[in-house]
């Protein structure tokens, strides 16, 4: 896909996708380290660990999942904290297959806010990058 690099910067989710582009350059997943990737929405948060070798979703979480309909925060900032325990609860389901360390991917976001606030929730849970 050969787009024009002016357009490239008159629309967000163009310049996003280059970005994540550049990142998963370098970042790759495999069966012994596989890569946790975040998708961000404007009201939800999404996280998949993908072995890239075999091109499989061995885990995946969001913030629309059954888990988290009950979910009730108590700070003033629902989704980050929604997305800290998101990142609680994948971390859970990965220990649970046998995943132990995996390679983050931002997904071309900043590491900051929901983002950085689901990988902390991540550690938190035992995953180790």
């Amino acid at each position: 896909m050969i787009i024009k690099q002016s357009k490239l910067n008159k629309s967000r989710a163009l310049q996003r996708k280059r970005r994540h582009l550049r990142v998963r350059n370098k970042v790759q997943g495999s069966a012994e380290r596989p890569r946790l990737v975040v998708f961000r929405s404007s009201k939800n948060i999404e996280g998949q660990v993908i072995d890239d070798d075999a091109g499989l979703t061995l885990v995946g979480m969001s913030t629309l999942t059954a888990e988290m309909k009950d979910f009730s925060a108590e700070g003033s900032n629902r989704r980050v904290e929604q997305s800290f325990a998101a990142g609680k609860l994948l971390a859970e389901r990965a220990k649970a297959k046998g995943i132990g360390a995996v390679v983050f991917d931002r997904g071309g976001y900043k590491y900051h806010g929901r983002v950085k606030a689901f990988a902390e929730g991540a550690r938190e849970g035992g995953l180790q990058f």
